[in-house]
């Protein structure tokens, strides 16, 4: 029989063996009388080697009360602590992000005034080359002074003519 192990009542009456000194049962065996009359859980409580130190199993030892209000209290502080933690990151967060929303517009607005400059200098350009080319015709240029191969002689009705 194992320690903390019930005896089976089925066993005839001599046949149990005895619970021993340690126990606080007597060191006969136990008759199936006995065992009928006999509360389960104190005997197997009392079988338990535990039972002679007196340790409760699943239970730890009950602090003192002074114990359990400074627990308290520091678990009231940390929880505190925390709290202002907490709210703390959120505000930041909360910063953070209506920042780089503003961020965010004022890039979308740059980027817009830039498209539209794009646009404008494109537009401008063409007028240009436009102006360029109607004046061409009437434009007395000396030869000599400018070297020009054949193939650049003229670049912008060129452009045109690609567009």
């Amino acid at each position: 029989m194992m320690p903390g192990q019930i005896p089976d009542p089925s066993l005839a009456a001599g046949a149990l063996p005895g619970l021993g000194p340690l126990t606080g049962l007597p060191g006969t065996a136990l008759t199936a009388e006995e065992l009928k009359c006999a509360d389960i859980r104190n005997i197997g409580a009392m079988i338990s080697p535990l039972h002679f130190l007196e340790v409760k199993l699943g239970k730890r030892p009950q602090p003192v009360k002074s114990e359990l209000d400074e627990e308290e209290e520091r678990r009231k502080r940390r929880r505190e602590k925390n709290k202002v933690a907490a709210a703390r990151c959120r505000n930041k967060k909360k910063e953070r992000t209506e920042f780089l929303q503003r961020e965010s517009e004022r890039l979308e607005l740059m980027n817009a005034e830039l498209k539209a400059q794009i646009e404008e200098l494109k537009q401008e350009r063409q007028q240009l080359i436009l102006m360029l080319n109607r004046h061409r015709p009437t434009c007395i240029v000396r030869t000599d002074s400018i070297k020009t191969p054949e193939s650049e002689a003229n670049p912008l009705l060129e452009q045109l003519e690609k567009k």
